[in-house]
């Protein structure tokens, strides 16, 4: 009896601190979101008025602002840029993930793992150590300022990361394949009419993933865009006076908004998806 009290009495503490660091943990990481969302409301417009970490009155000015005053900070063209750059960058990046991801998975060729081994150790290396390449190559095609080079380039490179998605498909029994073959479908109708709806959910992860790379990123647009009027909302951001840190703040929290609401739009089709590949598995 003693030792299951004590074993009881152990498990309640253990329970007490992994809860108390979890909440610490928590904490660290929500306190500085949000710090940026008040400090977005910010009446002064100022961060030299904060009282102590917080703005010291309220306001809706600094949004107004970011959208209204644009002679030199135009914000909603840098939103549009972003938008068109992530976009594209999600649909065609996606697709060619997909496709390279299926075809490692279902096929067998002579190259297939040592093509596999090459882009795992080429993952390893970090992305802007070819920055200095990517701008030369893109100067001699003359794609500096355009915002298509940058999808290009975006959509190019995100197959490279295809190892998830081709462990997804490595989960569907091939005997689906084998058994629609026999039934007469081309390898195409396969792809398309079996897998793609078993592939709800690595295709929404894949999406989501190829549309908030682009979305937030801030060295390959600040190498390629030099003109003012074709920055991305995080070059743009990063080029404000530092007097327009409030700005810089509600800049900051509205570029959130498409993420959550395309994360909210196609959560539910990755989980149905994965519960639809339950039962057709």
């Amino acid at each position: 009896m003693r030792k299951k009290k004590n074993s009881n009495a152990f498990s309640k503490f253990d329970t007490v601190i992994t809860y108390a660091i979890l909440i610490v943990v928590s904490f660290l990481f929500f306190f500085p979101c949000l710090w940026i969302v008040l400090a977005s409301f910010s009446k002064s417009g100022s961060i030299y008025s904060f009282d102590g970490f917080f703005p010291s009155a309220f306001s809706l000015v600094s949004f107004k602002k970011l959208f209204t005053d644009t002679a030199m900070y135009n914000y909603p063209k840098w939103f549009l840029n972003t938008f068109i750059v992530a976009s594209g960058s999600c649909i065609l990046g996606t697709l060619l993930t997909i496709l390279t991801a299926y075809t490692m998975s279902r096929y067998e060729f002579k190259l297939r793992k040592s093509m596999m081994k090459t882009t795992m150790i080429l993952g390893m290396f970090p992305s802007f150590m070819g920055m200095t390449a990517v701008y030369i190559l893109m100067t001699q095609f003359g794609l500096i300022n355009r915002l298509w080079g940058l999808i290009l380039i975006y959509a190019a490179g995100a197959p490279m990361g295809y190892l998830t998605q081709k462990g997804y498909f490595d989960t569907i029994p091939k005997a689906i394949d084998e058994a629609a073959k026999i039934d007469g479908a081309t390898n195409a109708q396969v792809f398309w009419k079996i897998h793609m709806p078993l592939s709800k959910p690595i295709i929404t992860y894949t999406a989501l993933t190829a549309f908030t790379w682009p979305w937030s990123d801030f060295i390959l647009p600040k190498l390629l865009l030099k003109e003012k009027n074709l920055y991305t909302v995080a070059v743009g951001l990063m080029s404000l006076d530092e007097t327009e840190f409030v700005r810089f703040a509600a800049g900051s929290v509205f570029i959130a908004v498409p993420i959550v609401i395309l994360y909210f739009c196609l959560v539910r089709n990755m989980i149905n998806g994965i519960a639809e590949g339950a039962v057709k598995g």
